[in-house]
């Protein structure tokens, strides 16, 4: 166990969250031998995890019949079904959050992906899903489009945790930890504790590489010096964007405006880590763990990938390696004509419509169940 790359990551300062959540794997005590074994800290889920968890399994056909008999319409079993499974899994990590006085052992659960360009619809589903969790340990994820910076900003002054996810430009991770921030010391100027209040802002990688990667191949044939900056660039962008991130925050997190906050009990936004399975089969199916261990973040990975790093990591602290580079990457970007921001908002649309048909899907899935 002393040999396991994951045990490894948490010494040096980063904590491994699952990717993925199904209702077999707490109720087979899986999930607690990942936390045992592995040091798993924390999960997230979103509306294609749990598309995949009850439309491509039996697990939970029994409940939604019983449901279904009761009358209850199709968005309303889903928001059972799932939040009975982030509850139960929330349960499943509290000894932790104790433990850790609250630093780790959340699970995340999202709003409807469909609210992600309404603020008030957002506020209102995330109250809503934070009182019905009714855990300490739990955070809601919120999508890091303009409409969702907003209702960040509210949640937080409430006192509700939140998972900021679709989170892809350095430009709009600043915007969120503004919210965050600027959540704080609205809730402190109306005399509220902020002393437990957690947030993590998930940047999202491996679909960065993916869009780029098209764009710099163009490049290749070019015999010039831009196809030299291509290949220099091919493969190298997220971990890049991922670098300048951690150097982002620790400027905000270390700023004078922070540390009032902190003297008052906040807890700073970590970085999280997502979509860190490796889509390009050249690329190591370990890159997106391997090359950003760094401390106070998180690292949250689907099964697959958190097998192959037990299989094959070589957990050392990289993240604050090769900053410069990483700049000079983001900078030879518009050398070749592309505006990482253009990319960055292109994911972020895609990424909310990639969220949106999972969630249909999943509502036509449990209208069938219910049928039967």
């Amino acid at each position: 166990m002393k040999n396991n790359p994951l045990k490894q990551l948490e010494t040096l300062g980063q904590s491994l969250w699952l990717d993925y959540i199904r209702r077999d794997l707490i109720a087979k005590g899986e999930l607690r031998r990942l936390i045992e074994a592995d040091g798993l800290r924390g999960m997230t889920s979103n509306p294609a995890i749990f598309e995949k968890a009850i439309a491509e399994s039996h697990i939970y056909d029994q409940e939604i019949s019983e449901l279904a008999h009761k009358n209850k319409d199709v968005e309303t079993i889903y928001e059972i079904l799932s939040q009975r499974d982030v509850q139960n899994a929330a349960d499943e990590f509290r000894s932790l959050y104790e433990e850790t006085h609250a630093a780790d052992g959340y699970v995340s659960l999202e709003v409807n992906p469909h609210l992600a360009r309404d603020t008030q619809g957002t506020v209102k589903e995330a109250r809503q899903l934070w009182a019905a969790l009714d855990r300490p340990n739990v955070l809601i994820k919120v999508p890091a489009t303009t409409e969702g910076l907003t209702a960040i900003g509210q949640l937080i002054s409430e006192g509700i945790n939140v998972n900021v996810t679709l989170l892809f430009g350095l430009p709009r991770y600043r915007q969120v930890a503004e919210a965050y921030i600027a959540g704080l010391e609205a809730r402190l100027a109306q005399g509220k504790s902020i002393k437990h209040i957690a947030s993590v802002a998930s940047f999202f990688l491996s679909r960065i590489d993916a869009l780029v990667d098209p764009l710099v191949e163009k490049f290749f044939e070019a015999g010039d010096e831009k196809t030299e900056i291509a290949k220099k660039l091919h493969g190298q962008v997220a971990v890049a964007s991922a670098k300048m991130a951690y150097k982002i925050y620790k400027e905000i997190f270390n700023s004078e405006r922070f540390k009032k906050l902190a003297a008052k009990g906040a807890r700073r936004q970590r970085l999280l880590w997502a979509s860190t399975s490796t889509k390009n089969p050249d690329y190591s199916d370990v890159k997106y763990i391997e090359q950003l261990i760094g401390p106070d973040t998180i690292n949250t990975a689907p099964p697959e990938t958190i097998d192959n790093y037990r299989d094959h990591g070589d957990p050392k602290l990289r993240l604050e390696q090769d900053v410069n580079k990483a700049d000079l990457i983001m900078a030879q970007l518009s050398e070749l004509g592309i505006s990482i921001d253009k990319v960055t908002q292109e994911l972020e649309d895609e990424g909310v419509k990639k969220f949106n048909e999972p969630f249909d899907k999943l509502m036509e899935a449990i209208t069938k169940k219910s049928s039967a």
